[in-house]
């Protein structure tokens, strides 16, 4: 009675545990993987380059004569108007140079004079007369040279603009090309930024296509400038040190608030319509192409490869080849599919899996 009690419990306790072994089995075999479909939205994408911002027209102002800088009319920071007077050179030389070419030509014209009135009687030859218009012409170039350079002694402003450090104060002997101050014209600015080579063709493309290149700009202390830009020029060669080709987008500058010599960040938008998001996380990498698990209709997961357009969005990626809008991927447990094997599916709505997106791609 005692064996048969023992032998009940024995095949009692075998059930039992085979029982909880099916459990286990079937729990492991209806884990669910949570699915969704790619985002098909339009999006619009904003790139930032570091950028040096140049005014239109920035030039040095140097002394065209030697001489002793008698006066200063204008101070550092100033605006100042075209052909306004900004500097002068003692002139008392020039003056003088001036003077004596004037009684030069004059002496000249008297000469002239009489010679043509001797040749009218042919008490001269004709070359006397041609000898006397030459010393003549000669004397009145002798005083235009004189007249230039006496104006070379006032320093006028040669477009509207902001002047810059004094590099010379009033009594300094300056010597012909040094250095007064430097002017900018920061009616319009210049700004220039580096774009590698991928970008620069998509943006080449754009302009091709007769599309403007719009940029705004983000200044120092973080502010978008108020003006948006245009990139109206492209270099002619890469840097082939580092692979990029600079741009330059002009912006206006009405209340001058850009400076030459600024730096900031161009930032370009890049529109993508109806373009098709997947998050960050349900992708991964093989020798450095981008891949994401399919699920189709018989749940079965296949591996399949996109080429990614734009990279640089919070948790998110821009499908540029690869999928479709209908394709259903899987969002977890990467690690734990294999390519080719059934899963059971917890679909849920892309809307949804997109609100709740709150870490990056690893």
């Amino acid at each position: 009675m005692a064996k048969r009690i023992f032998m009940l419990l024995s095949l009692g306790g075998i059930l039992l545990l085979s029982s909880c072994g099916h459990k286990e089995e079937t729990k492991e075999e209806e884990a669910k993987f949570l699915v969704s479909n790619p985002l098909e939205k339009d999006t619009i994408v904003d790139r930032k380059y570091v950028a040096q911002i140049h005014s239109i027209r920035h030039i040095e102002l140097r002394a065209l004569e030697r001489g002793y800088l008698q006066n200063i009319f204008v101070d550092e920071g100033q605006f100042v108007s075209k052909g306004q007077k900004m500097f002068r050179i003692m002139p008392n030389v020039y003056e003088a140079e001036l003077s004596k070419s004037k009684a030069e030509a004059q002496s000249a014209l008297i000469e002239y004079q009489n010679t043509k009135a001797l040749a009218e009687k042919n008490v001269v030859s004709k070359n006397e007369l041609a000898l006397a218009k030459a010393r003549l012409a000669k004397a009145n170039a002798e005083v235009s040279l004189a007249q230039t350079h006496l104006g070379f002694t006032d320093i006028r402003a040669p477009f509207s603009g902001i002047m810059n450090h004094l590099e010379a104060r009033e009594g300094s002997l300056l010597d012909e090309g040094d250095l007064l101050t430097t002017l900018s014209d920061n009616s319009k600015m210049w700004v220039y930024f580096n774009v590698p080579e991928a970008e620069y063709l998509n943006y080449v493309t754009k302009k091709a296509k007769g599309e403007m290149i719009k940029v705004n700009l983000e200044m120092a202390n973080g502010s978008i400038f108020s003006q948006e830009g245009v990139v109206e020029t492209i270099e002619g060669e890469f840097n082939n040190e580092t692979g990029n080709i600079a741009f330059r987008a002009t912006f206006n500058n009405p209340d001058k608030i850009l400076r030459h010599g600024e730096t900031g960040n161009v930032i370009v938008r890049n529109n993508y319509k109806k373009a098709l998001l997947i998050p960050q996380k349900a992708t991964f990498e093989v020798l450095d192409k981008k891949f994401v698990f399919v699920i189709d209709k018989d749940n079965t997961v296949k591996q399949r490869e996109i080429t990614v357009a734009e990279e640089e969005i919070p948790y998110l990626f821009i499908v540029k080849n690869g999928l479709s809008v209908g394709d259903k991927i899987l969002l977890d447990g990467l690690r734990k599919v294999k390519n080719g094997q059934k899963i059971h599916m917890d679909y849920q709505a892309p809307s949804k899996v997109f609100s709740s997106l709150n870490l990056y791609a690893e």
